[in-house]
C-alpha cells in the first residue's frame, strides 16, 4: 500500500502518522506538502492532526483551500481512501467531504488525555476486521471537536450506518461523563455514504506502541490492509 501523509502549515501530526504508517512493513509512506496537486499515485490519503493556518477563523476553515485538496478530492471521487484524524477531520468536514461540522468544545476548554470509544460497526474498510461494540484506548487532542449536524444529517448517518465510533466508558456506555466535547450521540468518528472516507478526532497514531500506552490505533491500518487484501483477491 501507497500512503500520503499531507502536511499544511501548522500540522503536528504529520511525523506521528508517518511513523505509524511505516511500522507496517506493507505500508510505504511519504510526506506531502499541501501545495502539491496530484496524488494519483497513493492508495491511502492521510488529513494529520494539528492547527492548520493556526486555526485562523475556524479549524480547518482555511486549509480546505488548499491546493492539495482539489487532488484529496478527486481522490475521494474514484474511491480512494482517506483518513482525516483531528485536524484533518475538521479539514474534511470544511471541504464539504464529510457531514457536519466540528464546533469548539463543550465546556469551552480543550481536551487532552486518553479517551475510550467504541467502534459501532465493521461494515467499512477502516474497521472491517474490529467487531462492533469493541473498546479502543485513544489519545485525544483538541479545542474544537464538538460534532455537530442537522436533525436531518443526523438521522441520517445513523439510518445510513456512518457513525463508526462513540465516546465511552470502560464498560462500553455512551453516557455524558464519557463525552469529552458535547459531540452529538457521543460522536467520534464517522465516514461518507461511499464508506471510503473516515474522519476522527482521537488520535490513532499515538496508539502504535505499548510505550505509548496503546496498540489499538494500529486496528484501524489493520483493517484497511485486510481490505485492500481483499480487494486484490
Amino acid at each position: 500500500m501507497r500512503a500520503a501523509v499531507l502536511q499544511f502549515p501548522g500540522s503536528n501530526g504529520d511525523y506521528d502518522a508517518l511513523m505509524a504508517l511505516r511500522s507496517f512493513p506493507e505500508i510505504s509512506a511519504q510526506l506531502i506538502w499541501h501545495q502539491e496537486s496530484s496524488l494519483d499515485t497513493y492508495d491511502l490519503i492521510l488529513l494529520p492532526g494539528g492547527f492548520s493556518y493556526g486555526d485562523y477563523l475556524r479549524s480547518g476553515a482555511i486549509a480546505r483551500f488548499s491546493p492539495i485538496m482539489q487532488a484529496v478530492r478527486r481522490a475521494a471521487e474514484e474511491g480512494k481512501w482517506i483518513l482525516g484524524i483531528c485536524n484533518g477531520f475538521q479539514i474534511l468536514c470544511e471541504a464539504g467531504l464529510l457531514p457536519g461540522v466540528l464546533l469548539r468544545n463543550r465546556h469551552l476548554l480543550f481536551c487532552a488525555g486518553e479517551q475510550i470509544v467504541r467502534v459501532e460497526t465493521s461494515n467499512t474498510p477502516f474497521t472491517k476486521t474490529i467487531s462492533p461494540k469493541s473498546l479502543l484506548r485513544l489519545p485525544i487532542a483538541h479545542g474544537e471537536g464538538c460534532y455537530f449536524a442537522s436533525k436531518e444529517t443526523l438521522k441520517e448517518l445513523l439510518t445510513n450506518d456512518q457513525v463508526l465510533l462513540r465516546y465511552a466508558t470502560a464498560q462500553g456506555m455512551t453516557t455524558s461523563e464519557a463525552n469529552p466535547n458535547g459531540s452529538l450521540e457521543n460522536i467520534a468518528g464517522i465516514c461518507n455514504k461511499e464508506r471510503n472516507i473516515f474522519g476522527l478526532m482521537p488520535h490513532p497514531e499515538r496508539a502504535f506502541e505499548e510505550l505509548l500506552g496503546s496498540r489499538d490505533g494500529r486496528k484501524i491500518i489493520e483493517s484497511l490492509l485486510a481490505s485492500l487484501h481483499g480487494l486484490i483477491q
